[in-house]
């Protein structure tokens, strides 16, 4: 019996690979990578430092497939998501920006 998975790869914001590939029952994560040619395609990879999931979710390369499943590819951050926060937040100015930014005409401070 056979299964169909979707590899899933974005290789920069808003450039994303995605390939159909089909395996046999109890195919893991590797074999499904190795298949589908992603590896070769994008040598950047490597996946002694890249994570994977399925669906979202962690998972390890050992990890047995179903049909219809979605294998995504992380790339590593560039930027801490913190760093970049506070340096939108540093951009916008306190005052456009944060928990308090849209208040009533009138009203209390942090209300």
């Amino acid at each position: 019996m056979t299964i169909r998975v979707s590899i899933v790869y974005s290789s920069g914001p808003r450039h994303t690979h995605e390939q159909w590939v089909t395996l046999e029952d109890g195919a893991s994560v590797l074999q499904a990578l190795q298949i589908s040619g992603v590896l070769q395609a994008f040598p950047g990879i490597g996946l002694a430092h890249a994570s994977v999931g399925v669906w979202s979710r962690k998972a390890g390369l050992n990890q047995l497939l179903r049909e219809h499943d979605r294998v995504e590819v992380y790339r590593p951050l560039t930027v801490d998501p913190k760093v970049a926060r506070r340096e939108r937040f540093r951009k916008q100015g306190a005052k456009a920006a944060g928990l308090f930014a849209k208040k009533r005409s009138g009203a209390k401070a942090g209300y």
